[in-house]
């Protein structure tokens, strides 16, 4: 088994990898088959399935679809560029794409929102549909995106997630188990062997250029959050805190008797900047989702701005042993809130950035193993109900708490041998029965919890 490191960090655009990046993907990835047909299409239309539709406007899933069918990609996103071709394709009701010419497409009546039952495949189902002259369909393509902006058609999808394509890796340990044996017979760290992985499918040279592209698009997110006011988008008027956050921190500075838990704040601070720059549509990376962007990177910044002894030289090291343990997570459970709740998106970041934290802190591997399994293990049963569909209630501050709680699992892990009662494949095992025994209303759909306790107007 073999997920890279570019596919657990993706760079993209909020507010969420499953229903902003991934419909985007899948609307790019629709227009290059309609390249390919033997025949010329005249019109576009979409219609949205399962959690897409429920909270679809809150998550900008509409207009995602739209651009990706423009030709827009999340790696490539220009706000100012998607802004004039939205107007010009409501103004004109035509799509333009490159190849296909000028489409027939009204996201009034061409961009259906159905409610009902859930496509088979996936909470997150989409059909896009090329028409003739006539409207009549010829072409017709079902996409599930999965989370972390991963997508699948249906096909690939029913082929099961043991489709690896590629060269061989030298270490493709598919459980927590089979990663302690093969750290055990190479005497490697996990960072070292998923490197190793890394290589096996690219360069050198070109990996650590990516790892430290992606440290610095989060850090960047983080600086970003921190310095801009104001209030988020969607209606619920949620304002920016991190600012006035940071603000009130920088000022306490130097005075005596600051109260120890006050590094929390700091810990917070970072992530709720990911995450307020998430809700307002902001350049992100996926970690391992949007919702849960903010965790691995306030985790990250935590050690590298508080912690003694921290250097940058680590942040490889830590990216890749949080991809290492985000990719068993994927492969044998789920990072979508929309199949899992949200114990599948910041559980299982927390559990990526307390192994990240552990492993820069010397960690074991069967310490590593062991940090992973506590953050997660203390998220089980966690839901998804975003007030008004937006990814702003509870998920801003919920990261704060995730990253609090992975420098919390890496330090309990730090103190022990490594040996604990519940190993971490049982614990990803239990948070993938748990999302299949969870209620669709709390999972992403708005439908229970806070998104119908809470006004949302």
């Amino acid at each position: 088994m073999f997920l890279s490191v570019f596919d657990m960090f993706k760079i993209g655009v909020g507010p969420s990898s499953s229903h902003t990046m991934g419909p985007m993907v899948a609307g790019a990835r629709f227009l290059d088959v309609l390249r390919k047909a033997p025949f010329t299409a005249h019109g576009l239309r979409a219609s949205l399935h399962g959690s897409l539709a429920h909270t679809g406007v809150g998550h900008a899933t509409d207009r995602a679809t739209v651009l990706g069918l423009a030709g827009f990609t999340p790696d490539a996103y220009d706000h100012t560029s998607a802004e004039a071709a939205l107007k010009t394709i409501r103004d004109t009701r035509r799509i333009t794409s490159a190849g296909l010419g000028s489409l027939a497409f009204d996201p009034r009546s061409d961009l259906r929102f159905d409610f009902g039952p859930a496509l088979p495949g996936h909470a997150n189902g989409m059909i896009l549909m090329a028409t003739d002259a006539q409207g009549d369909i010829i072409l017709q393509e079902t996409y599930y995106s999965v989370g972390g902006g991963f997508v699948l058609t249906e096909d690939e999808l029913a082929r099961g997630k043991d489709t690896d394509e590629g060269p061989p890796v030298p270490y493709p340990f598919k459980s927590a188990a089979e990663m302690l044996d093969m750290a055990r017979e190479s005497g490697l760290s996990i960072a070292a062997m998923k490197r190793a992985n890394e290589r096996a499918r690219g360069n050198a040279t070109t990996l650590e250029q990516g790892l430290a592209r992606i440290w610095s698009v989060m850090d960047a997110c983080i600086e970003r959050g921190l310095e801009s006011d104001g209030t988020l988008p969607g209606g619920l008027g949620v304002k920016r805190r991190a600012p006035d956050i940071k603000r009130q921190l920088m000022d306490e500075r130097g005075r005596n008797l600051i109260a120890p838990h006050t590094i929390n704040d700091w810990m917070t601070v970072y992530a709720m900047a990911v995450n307020e720059e998430n809700a307002a549509g902001g350049q992100v990376v996926t970690a391992p989702t949007n919702g849960a962007a903010g965790v691995v990177p306030a985790t990250l910044r935590y050690w590298l701005d508080h912690v003694p002894g921290a250097s940058r030289r680590g942040v490889p090291d830590f990216l890749l042993t949080a991809a290492a343990i985000g990719g068993l997570v994927k492969y044998n459970a789920s990072i979508s809130g929309a199949e899992a709740g949200c114990q599948a998106e910041v559980g299982s970041a927390s559990a990526m950035a307390a192994a990240g934290l552990c492993a820069v802190m010397g960690g074991t591997p069967e310490q590593i193993e062991n940090a992973a399994e506590i953050a997660l293990e203390h998220h089980l049963g966690m839901t998804c109900d975003p007030v008004k569909g937006l990814v702003q209630v509870p998920c801003i501050e919920r990261n704060g708490l995730g990253a609090i709680k992975a420098v919390s699992a890496a330090s309990l892990a730090l103190r022990g041998d490594g040996t604990h009662l519940v190993p971490l494949d049982a614990c990803i095992e239990t948070m993938r029965q748990t999302g299949l025994d969870m209620s669709e209303k709390y999972k992403e759909t708005s439908l229970g919890g806070l998104a119908v306790n809470v006004p949302n107007c």
